[in-house]
C-alpha cells in the first residue's frame, strides 16, 4: 500500500513515514493481494487441502480503523493522542484514510476466501479505544463496508469480528452484521450473549491466564464458558491470544476438554 514499515523485535510494527496530511493518504495505494501477498493464497490452498475438511480453515484482516492507528502513530500506542488528535481536527484526513483500507480489506477477505479460507475474522484491536459516539463515525460504517461488500460475492462465508476490551461496545459490533462476535474475557459470557441477542453467535471466551492454572480449574473454566454460552451458535476459544509461557500440556487440555464436551 506504499506505506514501507517493518517489525521490530520487542515493539511490533514500526511505520518509518507516519500519515498525517491529506498528500500523505493521496499516496496510499489501495492493496492488492494477488500482487503483493500472493504466498498468503498459495498458504491457504495448500492448507485448505491437506486439512481436507476435518477442521475449519481461517483467514484474518486488520480492521481499518485498527490499521490507521498503526499508520497514523507509527506503531503501537498506549494513548492513541495522534489518531485522536487527527480524527477530532482534521476528520476528512482520517476518513479518506479508513476508506482506502476498507476497500482494500474487503478486497483481501474476498482473496482469502477465494483461496481456501473458510471462515475471516476482523480483528480491531484499537477501536475500543473510541468513545462509543467515536466508534460509530470511525470504526462501525467501515466494518459494516466490508462485511456487505464481501456478503455480496461470498454470502456463506461466516465473519468473525474480535476488538479486545470490548465490554462497552457490543451491541454496535453486532450491527456490522459479522456472523459471529468474538468476546474477550472481561465480558461475563451469559451477559455477552444476552446482550448481543440471539441471532449472532458468538466466540470465546475463557481467560488465556486461566491456562497457567491446574487441569481441574481449566476444566471448570472451560464447562462454565459453555454452560453460559449455551446449546447453539457458539465457538468455544480463549478471549485473547495464548500468552508466553503457557504450559504447552495445559493447551493440550483445553482442547481435550473442548472436544469432549456433549450436549
Amino acid at each position: 500500500m506504499n506505506i514501507p514499515f517493518d517489525i521490530i523485535k520487542g515493539k511490533g510494527p514500526v511505520i518509518f513515514d507516519p500519515i498525517n496530511t491529506d498528500a500523505e493518504v493521496d499516496q496510499v495505494r489501495e492493496f492488492d493481494p494477488e500482487e503483493s501477498v500472493p504466498y498468503v493464497g498459495k498458504a491457504l490452498t495448500i492448507l485448505r487441502e491437506e486439512v481436507n475438511n476435518e477442521a475449519a480453515v481461517l483467514g484474518f484482516v486488520g480492521a481499518p480503523f485498527t490499521l490507521a492507528s498503526y499508520v497514523v502513530e507509527g506503531g503501537s500506542s498506549k494513548h492513541f493522542s495522534k489518531i485522536k488528535r487527527l480524527a477530532f481536527s482534521q476528520p476528512k484526513v482520517l476518513h479518506a484514510l479508513l476508506r482506502k483500507f476498507t476497500t482494500s480489506m474487503a478486497k483481501y477477505v474476498q482473496y482469502q476466501a477465494d483461496n481456501g479460507a473458510q471462515a475471516v475474522q476482523i480483528f480491531d484491536s484499537w477501536a475500543t479505544e473510541l468513545s462509543p459516539v467515536d466508534f460509530e463515525e470511525f470504526s462501525l460504517p467501515y466494518l459494516k463496508q466490508i462485511v456487505d461488500t464481501v456478503k455480496q460475492t461470498h454470502p456463506d462465508l461466516s465473519l468473525i469480528l474480535y476488538a479486545s476490551g470490548s465490554g462497552g461496545l457490543l451491541e454496535r459490533l453486532a450491527l456490522t452484521g459479522v456472523d459471529v462476535v468474538s468476546l474477550d474475557w472481561t465480558v461475563d459470557m451469559a451477559e455477552g450473549r444476552r446482550r448481543l441477542g440471539p441471532d449472532v453467535a458468538v466466540q470465546g471466551n475463557v481467560d488465556p491466564g486461566a491456562l497457567f492454572g491446574s487441569k481441574d480449574f481449566i476444566t471448570n473454566r472451560i464447562n462454565d464458558t459453555v454452560r453460559k454460552a449455551g446449546r447453539w451458535k457458539h465457538i468455544l476459544n480463549l478471549g485473547h491470544g495464548i500468552k508466553v509461557g503457557t504450559p504447552e500440556e495445559n493447551v493440550a487440555h483445553f482442547f481435550e476438554v473442548a472436544k469432549a464436551i456433549r450436549y
